[in-house]
């Protein structure tokens, strides 16, 4: 039995078995396609949908999904994926499928993303800031259904990471014979505000700022849930969040703040679940506005901060110091790539030598919400404004309500931003393309907004090879170039937390995306 007394006067009177899950923010959307908000990622991406191909999260591997196998090529320029039979779409009161899963559904599903010209395409906006990034139109040429269980993906050239593009938390399959329907009834736009998809949850109600609700997939094509209802409970305050866990309100709550990890972990009633994660946090300085379109300004910044002292302060030591934007547990980390000293006295001197003697004044952006690869934006940016101080810059502090900030962030008005990223999948290339490539401001993922053609091309030949040895050649050659041009300061590395209800089980910390709530089980 669950009380849900945070939504109380909202919530219909019925209660249902189930479970709540504390979220931090709300989602921006539906539709996992159109965003790259964690927030938005896991209240949406494992609940609703599913994609072609998983990724195992103890491995790494690549595991079968809505597709039971694939073939590939020999020269590496089409994917066939045969699909799992039978899969159901969600039966819900506004729509009723006719059909199971096909290949249709797979080729709308990325259609809509790739071709402008799709009557879909423009809808919601017209933006799919992951696929913009990976330049998906400019790589796939074109999907072919053979047969009702084939789809075949022909690609332009190779791309080592396609496989990995498909896996991730963006890539989910909608149905092409709900879109069809939306268009007669002239509502295209209720595909991401009312979404139909295979996965182990199907979509009830949503009042933004408050609640989301779903109900049990019961025809889901694996392990139905044992849940009869998933609600996440929208709450930004941090304490909140805790004292509805504590108050077991809440079931499960997102990022705990790590100061209070130590107490609460001796609670009968509470597990915290930890998670080497691949992630990091950074510094980025918006390298279009000048002093930062200096390189010798952006490494003095950078050698003016603590980072030690940070890692103690923020991440109470539940993180390691960042050497490179790459964490130490990928396969391409670069581990000869020197680490941006910490230096007042030489970074006051650089600062002098680019045309700064006596310093400037700046803007640090720092996002109101927790997330794992930065707990608490605003005590960090607090930290760095007293460091760079002491060489003579001075900050403003700038943050605003989550969406807002996301919006305005987008738009450039900042000189620098306290941001992070969370792997959503195994390759190096999923770290460089979306935060330093050119196709990365367009798509709003690279806040640093540094095109640099020399950068773009060492990433573009690290994807015309399987030979990982050869690939791992690229990517440290793209750590040292980063080293040199500092568009963005890696600060940590952070574990990922998770603190639940002593009851629930079924539930883990998945190192490669969002989290999946279709196992979990609460005992009496």
């Amino acid at each position: 039995m669950i009380l849900l007394s945070a939504c109380q006067p909202d919530m219909p009177a019925e209660v249902r078995s189930g479970l709540v899950y504390c979220l931090e923010g709300s989602p921006e959307s539906l539709n996992p396609q159109l965003v790259t908000s964690g927030t938005t990622i896991d209240a949406t991406s494992r609940q609703l949908f599913d994609r072609l191909v998983d990724i195992d999260p103890e491995d790494g591997r690549f595991i079968p999904a809505l597709a039971t196998h694939w073939e590939i090529r020999s020269d590496g320029l089409s994917y066939t994926f045969f699909l799992r039979p039978d899969v159901q779409f969600h039966h819900t009161d506004y729509f009723e499928p006719s059909r199971p899963l096909n290949s249709t559904d797979v080729r709308f599903s990325f259609e809509r993303v790739m071709n402008s010209e799709h009557p879909f395409h423009a809808v919601s906006g017209g933006e799919y800031p992951y696929f913009q990034t990976v330049e998906w139109h400019q790589r796939v040429a074109r999907i072919t259904t053979p047969t009702p269980d084939q789809v075949v993906f022909y690609l332009r050239q190779r791309d080592s990471s396609f496989l990995s593009n498909v896996a991730t938390d963006f890539a989910v399959v909608h149905s092409a014979e709900y879109a069809d329907q939306l268009l007669k009834q002239q509502q295209p736009q209720r595909i991401d505000s009312h979404p139909i998809g295979t996965g182990p949850f199907k979509f009830r109600e949503y009042r933004k700022d408050v609640f989301l609700r779903y109900y049990r997939h019961a025809e889901y094509w694996g392990q139905a849930s044992s849940l009869e209802q998933l609600v996440f409970d929208i709450e930004p305050n941090n304490a909140k969040r805790m004292a509805k866990l504590l108050t077991h309100e809440c079931d499960i709550t997102a990022y705990p703040r790590i100061a209070e990890l130590e107490l609460i972990s001796k609670r009968d009633d509470v597990k915290v679940q930890e998670q080497t994660s691949m992630n990091v946090g950074f510094w980025a300085f918006n390298t279009q506005k000048p002093p930062f379109d200096q390189a010798k300004v952006r490494r003095a910044l950078s050698m003016a901060i603590n980072r030690d002292a940070i890692l103690q302060a923020v991440y109470y030591n539940h993180a390691h110091t960042a050497h490179s934007l790459l964490p130490p547990t990928s396969w391409g980390f670069n581990p000869a790539v020197m680490s941006v000293p910490y230096d007042p006295t030489a970074a006051r001197e650089l600062l002098a030598e680019a045309g700064y003697p006596f310093g400037f004044s700046m803007d640090i952006w720092a996002m109101p919400v927790q997330r794992l690869y930065n707990p608490n934006a605003t005590r960090m940016a607090e930290m760095i404004q007293a460091d760079l101080a002491q060489i003579g810059v001075r900050v403003s502090i700038v943050t605003l309500e989550w969406n807002a900030f996301r919006r305005q962030l987008r738009q450039g008005e900042h000189d620098s931003v306290l941001l992070g990223w969370n792997a959503d999948n195994t390759d190096p290339d999923n770290f460089f393309r979306p935060l330093l490539s050119c196709s990365g401001i367009d798509s709003g993922t690279n806040r640093a907004h540094w095109c640099d053609p020399a950068f773009d091309a060492i990433l573009a030949q690290a994807l015309l090879t399987d030979d990982q040895s050869i690939r791992r050649h690229y990517y440290w050659a793209a750590q040292h170039y980063l080293s040199e041009h500092i568009p963005l300061f890696p600060i940590a590395h952070s574990k990922r937390f998770q603190a639940l209800n002593h009851q629930i089980s079924g539930v883990s910390i998945n190192p490669y995306g969002g989290i999946s709530l279709a196992d979990a089980r609460k005992e009496p």
